[in-house]
């Protein structure tokens, strides 16, 4: 069974949230609804969860007001919010679940399922690069975490050469020749990416063109990375590509 608690400052929310859990998820026991801080610091200290679903904004405070307050944790955060696109792609970043309001029985059926396989280990590094990828104005200062058969690798997001397709698995090759297959698709890493000047060049390949050492032209020709590896343009990216990269050929 997991324990849950759920920290939000709307009361229909936090309702709303408890119905659903009881109805559809019949492995999780709510332990309490809070709505703020002081109130959800009480209950986490009370109920010891294994799980808190937690609203970002909380009246005059944060959720991450709540967590910077606890002096340690080892329960999962599973986030709610109406929050902007540029924290959705933190999270995502970070390796942290989020469900966006209004929440769907599917997206929290899933979000719950990795937080049972999750159970025991550490969530306290991807949160602290979550309020660090938060804060952060700065491309070459994103990390993002990526998930492997032992963990979490934790990457600047400008170490990163290029990632390469494989069936639903990525590829991603980083500076110093070490390469990580996480069980991501490539699409996926090109949403996340794309901000911090990655390209799509083909199927396969999503690029960092701060990486590119040479284009050497053709049907759609193909680039050098900084490490001498050579990369197939499509013919249908060409044009995008060399629109990105500022040049007219």
């Amino acid at each position: 069974m997991i324990n849950a608690i759920i920290v939000d400052d709307e009361l229909k929310s936090r309702e709303s949230l408890k119905i659903l859990l009881e109805e559809f998820c019949d492995d999780v026991s709510v332990k309490a609804l809070c709505q703020d801080v002081a109130e959800a610091i009480q209950a986490i200290q009370e109920h010891k969860p294994d799980v808190v679903f937690l609203d970002i904004q909380l009246q005059r405070e944060t959720g991450f007001d709540l967590l910077t307050k606890l002096r340690d944790f080892d329960f999962e955060v599973i986030f709610t919010t109406a929050y902007s696109e540029y924290a959705i792609k933190a999270f995502k970043f970070s390796a942290i679940d989020y469900l966006l309001k209004p929440i769907d029985i599917e997206e929290l059926k899933r979000a719950l399922a990795k937080v049972e396989k999750r159970m025991g280990d550490s969530i306290s590094v991807r949160l602290q690069q979550l309020m660090q990828n938060l804060k952060t104005t700065s491309s070459e200062n994103y990390k993002l975490a990526l998930p492997t058969s032992d963990g979490l690798v934790f990457v600047k997001t400008q170490d990163i050469l290029y990632c390469e397709a494989s069936s639903n698995y990525t590829e991603i090759t980083v500076v110093d020749g070490k390469k990580y297959v996480v069980s991501r698709t490539l699409k996926e890493y090109e949403d996340m990416l794309s901000d911090h000047n990655f390209y799509r060049i083909h199927n396969s390949y999503l690029i960092n063109l701060n990486a590119v050492k040479k284009y050497v032209r053709g049907e759609g020709g193909y680039v050098i990375m900084s490490n001498d590896k050579s990369l197939d343009v499509s013919k249908r990216k060409k044009e995008g590509f060399l629109t990105r990269i500022g040049a007219k050929m």
